[in-house]
């Protein structure tokens, strides 16, 4: 759902462009509030931790692709440190490299579908579904087009030391807790999740990001590791979908992007996960369980996808 509270001003000065509001005039205003809502941390002034790639920047109004910019020329980069790794794809054109787009594509390993329904190729380059970022290439992406990942929000009720749920003295609601872990690479909190590995079904990804990056299973004995699995199997057995589709990454670029399956696994009384000792690991430089609240800035598109789960327990927001 978009919230048009939060585009008021941008809507009015839109609006001002149109002297009559036509079905038609309409039906384009909404696309582009649509596209505000989705594509705001992926037209960041510059691309990349050390902020020496610039991005053209893209007004609301020209971020969809139907919409015509005849000067619009971004820079194309994808990073030295992506080329050439296993895996990542090979620069298109390049010999021997034919992507099967918005398919299986079982030669390369790599599932090319789009999460959002099948996208545009223009000149053997995919196209961004949700449009313009004002730059070309991958970026530091691994693959054109989708780039599949799986976000578990693993939640629990804040108790007090009577084990009570605790409510929030303003909303009457109940406070909802959840793991998250402090990004390595930006220092973001974030959902303990990542990319779906070749071969791997979101299942797989959700239970194994959550143990690598907040378990630090990388590091355990083969023992205590098994021990672990076993202990949360079945609560990584009862998911519920809270989002799948395109993320709002400032990774995004015009022809890589990332899409997500987000899954909700709540700890009702706090005997599954929330007796885990947490230890952050693999990507993670910190994990915490954090009140849930509208004061959060976390990464990419997880503030929303957070807001949906609160909603969903009826937990304070």
């Amino acid at each position: 759902m978009v919230h048009l509270s939060r585009f008021i001003p941008k809507a009015q000065s839109l609006l001002q462009g149109f002297s009559v509001l036509t079905v038609s005039s309409l039906k384009h205003l909404i696309k582009v509030i649509g596209s505000m809502e989705l594509h705001q941390k992926c037209r960041n002034t510059t691309y990349g931790s050390d902020g020496k790639i610039s991005r053209v920047p893209v007004p609301d109004d020209k971020v969809k692709w139907e919409q015509h910019w005849e000067d619009y020329c971004p820079p194309n980069y994808t990073a030295p440190g992506v080329k050439g790794k296993p895996w990542a794809d090979k620069e298109i054109g390049e010999d021997g490299f034919c992507p099967k787009w918005n398919s299986l594509d079982c030669e390369n390993k790599v599932d090319r579908r789009s999460l959002m329904g099948n996208y545009e190729v223009v000149d053997g380059y995919p196209l961004n579904p949700i449009g313009r970022t004002g730059l070309r290439g991958r970026g530091i992406l691994g693959k054109w087009g989708p780039n599949h990942a799986a976000d578990p929000v693993v939640t629990r009720w804040k108790r007090n030391s009577s084990n009570d749920v605790i409510k929030h003295e303003d909303s009457g609601k109940p406070i909802l807790q959840f793991v998250s872990i402090r990004r390595k690479d930006n220092g973001q909190w974030a959902f303990p999740g990542g990319m779906v590995d070749p071969g791997e079904v979101v299942s797989q990804t959700l239970k194994r990001e959550f143990l690598e990056e907040t378990m630090n299973s990388l590091e355990m004995t083969p023992e205590l590791k098994s021990k672990v699995e076993s202990h949360i199997q079945e609560f990584f057995s009862t998911g519920e979908d809270v989002y799948r589709g395109y993320v709002d990454d400032p990774r995004n670029t015009d022809n890589a992007w990332m899409e997500t399956v987000a899954k909700n696994f709540h700890d009702e009384d706090g005997s599954f996960v929330g007796t885990l000792s947490l230890n952050a690991g693999d990507d993670a430089v910190g994990v915490s369980w954090i009140d849930v609240s509208s004061q959060l800035h976390l990464y990419a598109s997880h503030s929303m996808m957070l807001k949906s789960v609160a909603a969903k327990l009826n937990a304070h927001w």
